[in-house]
């Protein structure tokens, strides 16, 4: 891990940052209804600014768990008339959703807004979301931005988009071998930012800090595309790019297939050293519960 030097005024300029994105969620609810629910720990980035910061700034109780326990979570839903705002992670949000009572809780009721953060979120689980009638988003940081950067507009969310820029925040899309020249729109490009949230540096570390800094853009190491209206799609990370053969295979298009089988809840593909291609592919999944399969018909599928 490196530690990302921030500033008291990236963290106050990402929490306003929050705050205005946020702003039509609250607007609409009361204080006195406007409730949190903080299960993301506030030493992440994303629990301190997205939640507990935006909490503050939005008069917000916040209802604290301590840890993701599927049935105490599920217990605090059911005892919280509506949650005006729930931070998570995909992980958090394919247990809630895939749960057994979930059909049964009127789940659009239960929330306002469920975010996502910190992991691509699936296709799959993002229809599945739509089918309870959640209202969702989701949005793209890093440590190294104060955990902001990208997010969809919150009633514009556009499937499996991470959104467009953040107010005062300036994005690039630069091609991915000399990271110089600017991507056509749909062709993938690393992600540079730009902006108020952006880092000082790396601690204790001049030599990182120089790769990865450069007249304020910062190189994030995500590749992307965009589309015809700017949103921006993630595509993968530059370092887990699998490269067989002499293509190009970003692994979250392969978990994206994975994740259509009716048998998988979860899958994560890497790449593994292979003596004839350099590299090949290689999936971990896991079984939704009471059911099984072989490795054939999930390499067949």
């Amino acid at each position: 891990p490196k530690g990302a030097l921030l500033s008291h005024g990236n963290v106050v300029a990402s929490s306003l940052q929050c705050h205005l994105w946020g702003s039509s969620i609250t607007t609409l609810t009361p204080i006195e209804k406007r409730n949190l629910l903080a299960i993301i720990p506030f030493f992440h980035i994303y629990g301190n600014i997205v939640v507990m910061n935006w909490a503050m700034l939005n008069i917000a109780t916040q209802v604290i768990l301590p840890k993701f326990e599927i049935d105490e979570v599920l217990g605090t839903i059911k005892r919280v008339e509506q949650f005006t705002f729930f931070p998570a992670v995909p992980t958090m949000i394919t247990a809630i959703v895939n749960h057994p009572k979930a059909g049964e809780m009127n789940m659009d009721q239960r929330f306002r807004f469920f975010n996502s953060g910190g992991a691509p979120m699936p296709a799959e689980l993002i229809a599945r979301v739509k089918d309870l009638g959640i209202n969702y988003g989701e949005g793209w940081g890093m440590s190294e931005t104060s955990s902001l950067g990208i997010s969809n507009p919150l009633w514009a969310c556009r499937t499996g988009a991470i959104g467009v820029p953040i107010m005062e925040n300036d994005v690039r899309l630069v091609d991915i071998e000399t990271g110089t020249q600017d991507v056509k729109p749909g062709d993938p490009g690393e992600i540079l930012i730009k902006g108020p949230s952006v880092m000082q540096g790396y601690w204790n570390n001049p030599e990182e800090t120089k790769n990865q800094l450069k007249d304020g853009w910062l190189s994030t190491g995500d590749i992307g595309q965009t589309d015809e209206d700017g949103y921006i799609y993630i595509v993968d990370r530059k370092k887990d790019m699998i490269i067989a053969g002499g293509f190009n295979i970003y692994p979250r298009e392969v978990d994206e297939v994975l994740y259509q089988h009716p048998k998988i809840a979860e899958a994560v593909t890497v790449g593994v050293p292979d003596a004839y291609r350099g590299e090949t592919v290689k999936a971990f999944v896991v079984l939704r519960p009471g059911v099984e399969a072989t490795d054939k018909e999930i390499t067949e599928f």
